[in-house]
C-alpha cells in the first residue's frame, strides 16, 4: 500500500485508493435510470458511514458519487504521482483499485476525520458483484520510496483481526524517514457487495483500537443494509 505525505493530520498518510482518471468512469452513469439507482446506492452508503469519533472533526466529506470521480480518489492519484516507489507494483496493493472500470464507476461514499494526533478516512463502495482486494504481496511488506524528496521506508504486517463481514483483513504499516515517523492501520472488509476501507494515521496506531473501529464500522454497515 502506498504511503504519502500530506494528510490532514500532518503525518505520512496512505492514498485511500488507486484512483482512476475521469475516462475510466463508465458513460452509462449519465442515463436517468442509472443516475437514480446510483443516487439511491450512495444515499445508503452515506448513511452507513461512521460519525465523527470523540475529539475529531470532519476534514473531508461526506462525499458521494462514482468512486473514480470522487475528489478524495483523485487527490490520491495526484499524491501518488509525487512519490517514486522502489516497487511500483506496491502502489495500491491490498486496497480498492479505482483503475478498474467497474470499480471506478461504482457508487461510493467517503469521509475523513482528524484531530491533533491523527486522522481516519473511511470509504464505502457498492460493487456490481462481490469482490475483495487481494492480500498484500510478499514483496510489498518492506520497500522504500522518495516522498517529497525524503527517503521513506515502509514496513507492513498483517494483523490477526477477528473476522468482520463476509471477509476482512487488517494491516499495520510503519513509515520511517525524515523528521517524522508515522503508523497507518488499515482495515478492508466486505459485506455482500459493499467493500469498506478504513485508514487510521497517527504516530502510533494500536491494533486493539483499529479492531474496535472495524467492528463499529461493520456494525453500522450491517444496520444500514437492514
Amino acid at each position: 500500500m502506498t504511503l504519502l505525505a500530506g494528510c490532514s493530520s500532518g503525518q505520512a498518510a496512505p492514498a485511500p485508493a488507486n484512483p482512476a482518471p475521469a475516462s475510466a468512469t463508465p458513460s452509462v452513469l449519465g442515463s436517468p435510470g442509472a443516475r437514480a439507482a446510483s443516487q439511491a446506492d450512495t444515499g445508503r452508503l452515506r448513511a452507513a458511514l461512521l460519525p465523527a469519533p470523540d475529539g475529531m472533526r470532519v476534514v473531508h466529506g461526506p462525499e458521494t458519487g462514482a468512486f473514480g470521480s470522487l475528489q478524495a480518489t483523485r487527490q490520491g492519484l495526484e499524491a501518488a504521482k509525487q512519490a517514486k516507489l522502489e516497487r511500483p507494483e506496491c502502489a495500491g496493493a491490498a486496497q480498492l483499485d479505482a483503475t478498474q472500470p467497474a470499480l471506478a464507476g461504482a457508487p461510493a461514499a467517503v469521509v475523513a476525520y482528524a484531530s491533533g494526533t491523527g486522522s481516519i478516512t473511511q470509504a464505502l463502495v457498492s460493487l456490481p458483484s462481490p469482490a475483495f482486494p487481494k492480500p498484500l504481496p510478499r514483496q510489498c511488506a518492506t520497500y522504500e520510496a522518495q516522498v517529497n524528496g525524503v527517503q521513506v521506508t515502509y514496513r507492513t504486517r498483517e494483523l490477526d483481526m477477528p473476522k468482520r463481514g463476509d471477509e476482512s483483513r487488517a494491516y499495520l504499516t510503519t513509515a520511517s524517514g525524515g523528521a517524522d515517523n508515522a503508523q497507518v492501520g488499515s482495515v478492508v472488509l466486505r459485506r455482500g457487495n459493499v467493500v469498506l476501507s478504513l485508514l487510521v494515521v497517527g504516530r502510533k496506531v494500536e491494533p486493539a483500537g483499529l479492531f474496535e473501529l472495524g467492528r463499529l464500522a461493520d456494525r453500522k454497515l450491517a444496520q444500514a443494509a437492514g
